[in-house]
């Protein structure tokens, strides 16, 4: 890759005509101006030339490269990846006369890297990847440290030397789930040294599991396979219809047989990723991960055995745990998401706590396989997805059989504790609030209550403290994209990031991270190590809540979207549909399903929103989500030519507007 390099010095300027080869050396040839002469050849000056901090070599096979006004911003970035310091200056700064001398006192003059840019549109581009506000910028290993005042104020702490020596390893990731995986993975393959650290602290009712995080293990694979388990039995229910000779009351289901087929499954996962983390020469710790000063971090196992272990740079990917309620009984008689996969028994008569997808797509599934459940809400359902179809959910979860009940627990009673082969029997208090404002208090017994409210960081005992990492109230670390606000060599991915104000609302309230942290840490590793300037698009990320009836989405919800452009800019296409293989059991009263583009007439109806609730929603939204990401217009789905019979051509043949004096949709068969 070729660019142009101007490198000022305080008496003259020199264009330096740079190209990188593959090994990431620097080849130049100097050209002088004002009459200073070349490199290499002798000179009255006195002062530094600012040259020193690069390689200077014979470059007469170059060929000539057209003066563009400064290096780009790709250069910069391969540059700051190879040098242990790299100071990037704006035009015409005066200040790099003054700095570059005392830069080079700090390492050998072949590992600093001193440019300048002159460009507005690659200055600009450097910003915009480093999150910073102006030049000049420094980089120490590949970290962007921030401008002159960020960097003198880690020398002069004494941060700066002990950066530069030399560490254990050149990344430590702390967290072993997908995100933190991917980017040790990635790391190791660059060429780098890498250590991935996981350690899962039991729940409060003691469970814990392998690695591979929330996501393998307690989250989207025993979640989406429960949730087969339960597709299979409506499958059953309709074999009938369709031929099938079923003999009454001897279908039946076991918890154990299921619970035990998924661990296997998750087990041969478990094991699959320690082999590849040793394949990839990646060195895994099973311990808790805490930081005891700048570049160091303590690393306890099981049995309390600490080691103390250094690196360059460090990747926060620890996710998030379950939050519980301040009340009485909660975490001593309540289990979460952490502990329902790997129960010993069958969780017979459930109340599901929470509006948020985990607990609706719980209630679906124990619904699915036969269990007596109950939803308790406190106010809406699925905050930030899309309001209308959260409404259809729940009409279709109570037409399943599926109890909602308004209020909030205020105290859990153990009426008989739980077996290996029995649950127990929790005694729930709860309130809710009448239509006159009075305060009603209301008992229920179950077998099994499911807290699932909502997730929180639990980063308190992580030492982020001693080693400057700023997080916010909810525990996760503050970032600038993905590296901490506060110290230039500590990243995170994942959950436990904050300060992303590019990630949808949907994609927020979903937690469904684990494609977004694959793919932030790959990213973000090839841009450390090796200056790739991509990054993580961090907007319209298709997600799919697994209710019965699948909902999946891609965009903004139609609330956000009158909220931004204003309903009189708007066009809601939608309809109502069955689909073909709820026809013949006639499931058609208790299983309408239901999609809408929301589109902005001002943008000749570029779609902003997609949105299906039906059968396989999560199968048909990821092909329809790269039709956003490209700006898809209602008229490029309109010319979609769709498969026949299908769920998914619906969204090909939407015709129908939203109004307020619409009416009711009449569903319609293929």
């Amino acid at each position: 890759m070729a660019g142009l390099v101007r490198v000022f010095a305080p008496q003259c300027e020199f264009l330096i005509k740079a190209t990188w080869n593959l090994a990431g050396s620097v080849k130049s040839s100097v050209t002088t101006l004002g009459g200073c002469r070349t490199a290499g050849s002798s000179s009255n000056h006195q002062g530094g030339n600012g040259l020193e901090g690069l390689s200077i070599g014979s470059s007469a096979d170059m060929p000539p490269i057209p003066l563009n006004g400064g290096i780009s911003a790709a250069d910069v970035f391969k540059l700051a990846a190879e040098k242990t310091i790299c100071a990037v200056f704006g035009a015409n700064d005066v200040q790099q006369s003054k700095v570059v001398p005392s830069i080079e006192a700090l390492t050998e003059k072949d590992n600093i890297g001193v440019v300048s840019v002159t460009d507005a549109n690659q200055a600009n581009r450097i910003l915009e990847i480093t999150g910073r506000k102006s030049l000049p910028l420094f980089f120490v290993k590949g970290d962007c440290v921030g401008g002159l005042e960020d960097f003198n104020a880690i020398k002069e702490s004494g941060r700066l030397a002990s950066w530069l020596e030399p560490h254990e390893y050149d990344l430590v990731v702390i967290g072993g789930g997908s995100g933190g995986l991917a980017a040790a993975k990635e790391a190791a393959r660059l060429g780098k040294k890498v250590a991935c650290l996981d350690f899962v602290k039991p729940s409060p009712q003691g469970s814990t599991w392998g690695l591979g995080g929330t996501c393998v293990n307690v989250g989207c694979i025993p979640k989406k396979l429960m949730h087969q388990a339960a597709l299979l039995g409506e499958a059953i229910k309709d074999a009938k219809r369709f031929g099938w000779n079923i003999p009454e009351g001897q279908v039946t289901h076991s918890w154990n047989r299921m619970r035990d087929g998924i661990q296997d499954y998750i087990a041969s996962l478990n094991w699959g990723y320690r082999v590849q983390l040793r394949e990839k020469s990646v060195t895994y710790i099973n311990s808790y991960g805490t930081f005891t000063g700048h570049h160091e971090i303590s690393a306890k196992n099981k049995k309390g055995k600490v080691q103390k272990i250094t690196a360059d740079r460090f990747l926060v990917a620890t996710g998030l745990r379950p939050r519980f309620p301040e009340v009485e009984g909660a975490r001593e008689y309540c289990i979460t998401s952490d502990d329902l996969f790997a129960l010993p028994y069958n969780p017979g008569k459930t109340l599901c706590i929470g509006a948020s997808y985990v607990s609706l797509e719980c209630a679906g599934f124990l619904h699915g396989i036969g269990l007596d459940v109950t939803v308790m809400v406190r106010s809406i359902l699925l905050r930030g997805f899309d309001q209308d179809i959260a409404e259809k959910i729940r009409k279709h979860m109570i037409e399943k059989g599926i109890r909602f009940e308004s209020g909030v627990p205020v105290k859990f009673e153990q009426i008989a504790a739980p077996t290996d082969s029995k649950p127990g029997r929790v005694k729930v208090t709860s309130e809710r609030t009448l239509e006159n404002g009075e305060k009603e208090r209301f008992f229920e017994e179950y077998d099994t209550v499911l807290i699932a409210i909502g997730r929180d960081a639990v980063t308190d005992d992580c030492g982020f403290d001693l080693a400057g990492v700023k997080r916010s109230k909810s525990g996760k670390i503050i970032g600038r994209h993905e590296q901490s606000e506060t110290n230039p060599y500590v990243y995170a991915i994942g959950d436990v990031l904050d300060g992303c104000p590019e990630l949808t609302p949907v994609a927020i309230q979903a937690g469904r991270l684990t494609p977004v942290a694959i793919q932030a840490g790959r990213v973000l590793m090839r841009r450390l190590f090796t200056g790739n300037m991509e990054m993580t698009e961090y907007d319209k990320i298709p997600t799919t809540v697994f209710t019965p009836l699948e909902y999946g989405c891609c965009g903004i919800s139609e609330e956000d979207a009158i909220k931004r452009f204003g309903k009189e800019n708007l066009n809601i296409y939608h309809n109502v549909f069955v689909p073909l293989e709820f026809a013949v059991p006639e499931r058609m009263d208790t299983a309408h399903c239901y999609c809408k583009l929301i589109c902005l007439k001002t943008e000749d109806d570029r779609v902003l929103g997609y949105h299906i609730l039906s059968p396989n929603s999560g199968e048909i939204t990821q092909g329809f989500a790269i039709a956003l990401k490209l700006g898809g217009k209602k008229s490029d789905f309109d010319r979609l030519i769709g498969i026949h019979p299908t769920v998914a051509e619906n969204l090909t043949t939407l015709t129908l507007l939203k109004t307020d004096d619409s009416g009711e949709l009449k569903a319609s068969g293929c």
